[in-house]
């Protein structure tokens, strides 16, 4: 089984090898730690199996998984990230992820996951398929203002919702300050908020927000 780990977290991508190297027999993983290089492995190679984080220096996972698509759709993608699937997980499996974890996931299950991707199925554990449910509950509904921002306006309202400036924010996302100015504006008008800490405010009531957000 051929396996890509993009996380950029050097650490963790080394011990998520080290664990696949020991249950998965034969595996060879090669990783990447950032968008770019992640994208340009996945043109030269096929995989059967992605391991994919959402925070990424430059192009983030959903970006990614659009990659992948244009790529080459039939190589899978499982995301594996420290958000909880209210957060991403609808996001991603629109993009085209086939199964969404969070890292704090036992063992068993994300190998048992990663085995049932490579066969080309999806993995929905029942937290992801209660996020599933409820969203299409609901959409048919009226959609809460953060669900009407494009995943790149959704990963910046994050990031500001976290205290990250404008600035800080480029520097991760590889864009201008300009730019990333232009998308807060949008943000704020499309959600009819006021300021950052009109988003922040946002963020926490609707269990939206992390604190000391790596990225």
């Amino acid at each position: 089984m051929k396996i890509l780990i993009i996380d950029d977290h050097a650490i963790f991508r080394a011990g998520l090898k080290q664990l696949l190297l020991e249950e998965l027999s034969g595996a060879k993983v090669d990783e990447a730690g950032d968008g770019v290089t992640a994208l340009n492995m996945i043109r030269d190679k096929k995989w059967d199996i992605i391991l994919l984080d959402i925070n990424l220096p430059g192009k983030n996972g959903i970006e990614i998984l659009k990659g992948i698509k244009q790529v080459n759709c039939k190589q899978p993608a499982l995301m594996l990230s420290m958000y909880s699937e209210e957060q991403y997980a609808v996001r991603a499996m629109r993009a085209g992820a086939a199964g969404y974890l969070t890292k704090d996931v036992l063992p068993d299950e994300l190998i048992k996951a990663i085995r049932q991707v490579a066969e080309g199925r999806r993995y929905i554990n029942p937290s992801l398929a209660e996020v599933l449910a409820t969203h299409l509950y609901t959409a048919n509904h009226e959609d809460e203002p953060h669900k009407l921002l494009s995943d790149r306006e959704y990963d910046i309202f994050r990031k500001l919702s976290s205290g990250k400036t404008v600035s800080e924010i480029a520097g991760l996302l590889l864009l201008s300050v300009k730019t990333v100015s232009t998308y807060r504006s949008r943000i704020l008008n499309k959600m009819n908020l006021k300021n950052n800490a009109e988003l922040m405010q946002y963020a926490v009531i609707n269990n939206l927000h992390i604190r000391n957000i790596d990225q």
